[in-house]
């Protein structure tokens, strides 16, 4: 290996080059590319999280079991290199950046939402905190401290610069225990969970969570799996994937996850994610009752749960996915369904966009089918690009449209087939970053097998909701309340059910689909039949599985077809 003073940085160009070739000797290749940089010292933050990613990405893809070990032994160092750096006094800001943040022997700083921060405090307690430094808004807590903090009007009504540290650190007996302080007092507020955390929210009090050593760090963080997966052979391209073929495919083998191990997992899906300062819904509020885990093959394990009934959405099915690649976190997915449509958000982690993306992002669509039945795919337009530069960047428009996706909009799929006769007719063309934040103002979708082409071209759930809106204002003087026990008794008379036995899930089921029911102008003349599958998808909705409640609505081809009518433009 080379000795010069700019080996390093060759190697490391190596190593990220060499990461994604699978041919007969690149496995060996990569071996002794890991071998020579495990005994380097790195000198900066940028080439250490360089090292990191590249290593990262074998072990999830990894050519053979040498390159899998070392990959491992390389990541358990990661702690000890962090501290050499900050040892050395080099700047490390640079491993908190989003696209790397996560590494063992690390921190960094974030606005949570109430839920989470509790989370985070309950289980890393001794490592959460306020981030002070970063905490630019005093003002904020001058504002709400006061119901805990005794005479501090007499400091916050009239000082421009609030020392709220010092009063929050004296109320909490001490500098470190403030959150926790904090956190108690809000809960014992005689107000729901909701208003506690808009209360909260409205401080945008930035966390800092000190990762250390910890198993739950990205370097060090794996489940269990039976076998790896080494990949000998080139990766999966997109153009070798079809999403109508794998929808028409023999179903993923699947088990029920234990309540025990779903718990967990959801605790694993909850802490990966905010490391890489995110949070998605159906993380915080997963249910571990009832998760599935799919093998797709190739070392991938997708799992698939859903949220607890009273923390359903009011109209649509929810459900959200964590990925694993030979045992690491790679990606995530939410799906939002009505009927046999799906509006799908999915994401691969930074480090591994290299990777079989498209493949994998087709067997989620698979199971997906499999599990709920829904046959068309919807992407809105923030996944391909709409007030997301870091889609535009990735070119995610051309992600969906070459694996069979279409706009929506008339004018954009001009625009498209403008575009693709620029590739077909000059080699090497490159949409232009203007023209990828136009196509991406609308959404796409991919009708599946069995789909019916069309049918969901002008809808949108909001839709729904602007219709249910205008009503009350027309007919209620713009109040909620009177509109919503209208509609409970109008629709309840309609199909002669009365709530009154039902637990308070389905209550809350039944008075959230009566505001769409009771747009329906000939309800009261439905069929028996039809009225009693009615009566099975609101009990559904608060049932066990959100799976159970789609599959009500797919056999009620006469309550799709209003609620087309009325979710249509």
């Amino acid at each position: 290996m080379p000795k010069s003073p700019d080996s390093l940085e060759t190697l490391l160009a190596q190593l990220e080059e060499a990461k994604t070739r699978f041919g007969p000797e690149d496995g060996g290749r990569a071996e002794e590319l890991l071998a020579a940089l495990a005994g380097q010292r790195f000198a900066d933050a940028a080439s250490l999280a360089r090292f990191h990613e590249a290593v990262l990405f074998l072990r999830a893809y990894p050519q053979s079991p040498a390159v899998l070990r070392l990959a491992d032994e390389i990541l358990e160092s990661f702690a000890q290199r962090v501290e050499q750096l900050r040892s050395a006094g080099a700047d490390l800001g640079g491993l908190e950046e989003p696209d790397v943040s996560g590494i063992a022997g690390t921190g960094f700083s974030a606005v949570f939402s109430y839920p989470a921060v509790c989370l985070l405090a309950q289980r890393h307690a001794a490592e959460v905190s306020i981030d002070w430094e970063g905490h630019s808004k005093p003002e904020r807590l001058g504002s709400t401290l006061p119901r805990f903090v005794p005479l501090l009007e007499d400091d916050a009504l009239v000082e421009a610069n609030l020392p709220a540290r010092a009063w929050l650190g004296a109320a909490a007996g001490g500098a470190g225990h403030e959150l926790a302080w904090l956190l108690e007092r809000l809960e014992r507020l005689p107000l729901s969970l909701d208003e506690i955390g808009e209360l909260y929210d409205s401080l945008e009090l930035p966390i800092r969570w000190e990762l250390g050593n910890s198993t739950i760090t990205r370097s060090r963080l794996r489940i269990q799996v039976p076998e790896i997966f080494y990949h000998e052979a080139p990766l999966r391209r997109r153009s070798e994937v079809s999403l109508e073929a794998e929808l028409k495919a023999e179903p993923l083998p699947l088990r029920r996850v234990s309540r025990t191990e779903g718990r967990a997992l959801v605790e694993l899906a909850q802490d990966t994610s905010a490391m890489r300062y995110r949070e998605l819904y159906g993380f915080t509020y997963g249910d571990p009752a009832r998760m599935l885990k799919a093998a797709a093959g190739r070392g991938v394990e997708i799992l698939v749960w859903g949220v607890p009934p009273e923390r359903r959405l009011p109209l649509r099915a929810y459900h959200a996915g964590l990925f694993f690649k030979n045992g690491t976190p790679i990606g995530y997915v939410e799906g939002l369904s009505l009927f046999e449509r799906m509006e799908v958000g999915f994401n691969i982690y930074y480090t591994f966009r290299e990777g079989e993306s498209a493949w994998l992002y087709a067997q989620t669509l698979r199971l997906f089918h499999q599990v709920l039945g829904v046959t068309c795919f919807s992407v809105d337009p923030y996944q391909i690009g709409h007030h997301n530069q870091e889609a535009i960047q990735a070119g995610a428009f051309w992600f969906y449209r070459k694996l069979g996706f279409r706009p929506l909009e008339a004018a954009l799929a001009r625009l498209v087939e403008h575009e693709e006769r620029k590739m077909r007719s000059t080699p090497g063309y490159r949409t232009p970053a203007r023209t990828l934040r136009r196509l991406a103002e609308g959404s796409m979708i991919f009708e599946g097998p069995g789909a019916s082409p069309g049918d969901w071209d002008r809808f949108q759930v909001r839709n729904l909701g602007f219709a249910v809106g205008r009503r009350m204002a027309e007919r209620f003087a713009g109040d909620a309340g009177r509109m919503r026990r209208a509609s409970l008794s109008d629709v309840g008379h309609a199909l002669g059910i009365g709530p009154a036995r039902w637990k308070e899930a389905e209550r809350r089921a039944f008075e959230n689909l009566s505001l769409v029911l009771g747009l329906i102008p000939d309800l009261a003349q439905w069929t028996e039949t039809e009225k009693r599958a009615l009566f099975e998808v609101i009990r559904a909705k608060a049932g066990g599985h959100e799976s159970l409640y789609l599959w009500w609505q797919q056999q009620q081809p006469r309550l799709r077809a209003a609620v087309l009518k009325l979710g249509s433009r």
